[in-house]
């Protein structure tokens, strides 16, 4: 698989990477040997890079991948994380005792003396412009706890205000099909400032594979039910913030655009890889098999147009909702 470097870190990371969120919780039960299942299917596909974070079923994510890198030492793996959800959301919260409690935590979960890369997990807007956070930041990587730093976050305003700190090394954001504003201003921000993009919920939360119908219903500890309308998170982490229904529609719009030989998901998830200044993608997978068609998306070719009628469809049915919200 094509392998980028990513952002600030200096290492090489495959194009599709694996999102672990569905290996912790809110997404169904996944019991340990599926999740390590997955897991093998994803490096046996050429998949380096695992983003997992602290808060998915409370560490499970991360033991099982810690447990997966401990059995697999060969592998060339880069392991991101994330901190900061675990705790009320106050910015006054996000200060260097916390950041080490918060890693050595991580750390004993994955089983290392140093993180490869940890990320701010979509902390209050506040935090994304204060010094003192990047400051901690900065001397948890002298003090080799972490290697590298970067920002998850759920907005353009606030990719941007941290791809102007000199430290940051990645910066993880909603993008796919049915979430295009990254595009305009974040990709080449972040290319001119050396700073890795890590593309998430690639799929609308399932929308773009094309399975699901108006019909479609959801587990009560799914997320995709629990927080259809933002009642336990950003109401944009499920289904990109989109209308069920009217996501529906335009994925059916979506699917007729794959070309032969490839899945809805695939092309969604190549049409990512496609994007100047995207490092890696990330999307889950609940069984190795769902894992191994994500990896293959990689080899996706996409036909001429198709990038242009993304744009349509996002125009017709999402810029005037999506666009000025995130």
């Amino acid at each position: 698989m094509e392998q980028r470097i990513l952002g600030g870190t200096g290492r090489e990371v495959s194009v599709v990477g694996l999102g672990t969120w569905q290996l912790g919780a809110d997404w169904g039960d996944v019991s340990e040997d599926d999740a390590l299942g997955v897991l093998e299917a994803a490096a046996e596909s050429g998949v380096t890079f695992f983003d997992t974070a602290d808060v998915y079923g409370d560490g499970r994510s991360e033991q099982l991948i810690g447990r997966f890198v401990t059995e697999h030492p060969e592998l060339p793996l880069t392991v991101a994380t994330k901190m900061g959800r675990r705790e009320a959301q106050d910015p006054a919260n996000f200060t260097l005792p916390k950041f080490r409690e918060w890693t050595d935590r991580s750390r004993r979960n994955l089983g290392v003396d140093r993180l490869d890369l940890v990320q701010l997990h979509c902390p209050p807007t506040p935090v994304f412009s204060t010094d003192a956070v990047y400051d901690a930041l900065d001397t948890l990587v002298e003090e080799g706890v972490i290697e590298n730093y970067g920002v998850s976050v759920e907005t353009v305003d606030e990719a941007l205000a941290a791809i102007a700190r000199p430290g940051t090394a990645t910066v993880q954001i909603i993008l796919n099909a049915f979430r295009l504003k990254p595009l305009d201003r974040v990709l080449p921000a972040a290319r001119a400032a050396g700073v890795g993009i890590i593309a998430r919920v690639p799929l609308a939360s399932g929308l773009l594979s094309g399975r699901y119908s108006e019909q479609t219903t959801f587990a009560a500890d799914d997320h995709r039910n629990y927080n259809r309308h933002g009642e336990a998170f950003d109401v944009g982490e499920t289904f990109s913030g989109v209308d069920f229904e009217e996501g529906v529609q335009a994925a059916r719009e979506f699917a007729e655009l794959v070309p032969e030989g490839a899945t809805p998901a695939q092309a969604a998830i190549a049409w990512i890889i496609a994007q100047d200044g995207v490092t890696t993608v990330i999307p889950g997978a609940r069984s190795p098999e769902q894992a191994r068609a994500n990896a293959a998306a990689a080899a996706v070719r996409l036909p001429d147009g198709f990038d242009a009628a993304v744009h349509r469809i996002y125009d017709s049915h999402f810029r005037a909702s999506i666009h000025p919200r995130w």
